[in-house]
């Protein structure tokens, strides 16, 4: 257990810069391209894994830093870097998560590496748990999980929505529904291996932001896995759902597999906001410190020059709520008042704020594409939507506070 600092390590701050390096000198120069194109930035993500940063390796360092500070230093900096391309390189990450947090050892060994391919052969996983009608409703979804006994399979139907990477993914990661009594209780976790039959992209979406990460549908059509790809295994799933058939006559609540998920994620996805938010910042300050009217630098005004006060002072409080979100994750400190949810609530509204003042220091500049705040904008405005909107962040952590059943 990492004791908690504020102050980075020589071995952290090395880590931190060298992502910095990275994302300055390939991924600046390519985001506008690819924003534009709406599609994978392929090219930068080998990039990336030519130098290891995309690699199950290098997010492994991270993922088991002892401070818990990996992750949210190395999110920060790509996504200072550009959001969207951010996502590109990061997207796996999820999938990969939810096999780390619910699959055997011998599951992680397996399919982990298979997401990330190769130097020569980059790879991406998808994580696929929204529906068109199950978002932040989880216990509306559809999507079904049949078990064949005389085969050892699972028979996977239904179709999942808004999944990075969806359909151009070498792996799937899977939430179906094992159990329909049970509601969200009886969710279970699979893998889809590559070219598996019966799955298949629908629709890719035309984004208002991130567009350089492929956002798509993903159809299962009599999908069949094997019963090694059902995350944590047969054993351990039956003793779940019997566990969660007692609780539900007693009254009980349970987590399910994708909430874990998305738990374990949320600071990262408060880091990602903080990146974005620091990089329109830094825009608008240098933007403030240089234009000159009525014979001066705006920054001379107390109107700007307040605003972008007001702008730092959330930023560093944002990665504070991060930091402390993170070191508690690894260090196995329960969130008692839900402090994942915290971060991830106060950074993506920052985010949000932040580049959205920063186009008005900029005036008429920063509403054209020939300054990067007006995508920084367009891209902030997904931290307050995805792995929970901030109306269910703010509805977690009222709960967990009243442990009253607020609807």
């Amino acid at each position: 257990m990492g004791g908690f600092t504020l102050e980075l390590d020589d071995d952290q701050k090395s880590v931190r810069d060298w992502i910095h390096g990275f994302a300055a000198d390939v991924m600046r120069p390519a985001a506008a391209e690819w924003d534009e194109r709406e599609e994978t930035p392929w090219p930068v993500i080998q990039e990336a894994a030519k130098i290891g940063l995309y690699s199950l390796d290098f997010y492994a360092q991270q993922y088991f830093d002892p401070t818990g500070l990996g992750i949210p230093v190395a999110m920060e900096e790509l996504f200072w870097g550009d959001a969207g391309i951010g996502l590109s390189i990061v997207g796996t990450g999820l999938a990969a998560v939810g096999v780390l947090a619910n699959g055997t050892e011998e599951q992680i060994g397996t399919w982990i590496p298979q997401m990330y391919g190769d130097v020569n052969d980059v790879k991406v996983a998808a994580f696929c748990s929204s529906e068109p009608d199950a978002g932040s409703d989880v216990g509306s979804m559809r999507t079904t999980a049949v078990y064949d006994q005389a085969k050892d399979e699972w028979v996977l139907n239904g179709t999942k929505t808004w999944a990075t990477n969806g359909g151009i993914a070498n792996v799937h990661v899977v939430v179906a529904v094992v159990d329909p009594e049970l509601g969200s209780k009886g969710h279970a976790s699979f893998i889809v291996p590559p070219n598996t039959p019966g799955l298949s992209q629908g629709q890719k979406f035309k984004k208002h932001g991130i567009r350089a990460s492929h956002t798509a549908e993903v159809v299962l059509d009599g999908v069949r896995v094997p019963g090694s790809c059902l995350l944590g295994g047969k054993e351990k799933l039956d003793e779940r759902l019997a566990r969660a058939r007692e609780r539900a006559k007693g009254g009980e609540r349970v987590k399910n597999a994708a909430m874990a998920t998305f738990e374990a994620s949320r600071p990262a996805v408060g880091a990602m906001a903080v990146g974005t938010a620091r990089a329109a910042y830094e825009v608008a300050l240098d933007y403030a410190m240089t234009r000159t009217q009525f014979g001066r630098p705006i920054i001379d005004n107390q109107g700007v020059a307040f605003q972008l006060a007001d702008m730092r002072t959330q930023i560093d409080a944002a990665r504070l709520l991060v930091w402390r979100a993170s070191w508690m994750g690894i260090s196995g400190k329960p969130f008692t008042s839900a402090e994942g949810s915290m971060s991830k609530l106060y950074a993506s509204e920052t985010a949000k704020k932040v580049t959205a003042q920063a186009i008005q220091i900029l005036g008429g500049n920063g509403f054209t594409r020939e300054y990067p705040v007006e995508r920084m904008h367009r891209d902030a405005a997904i931290y307050t939507i995805f792995e929970g909107t901030s109306e269910i962040q703010r509805l977690v952590i009222a709960r967990t506070l009243s442990g009253m059943p607020i609807r």
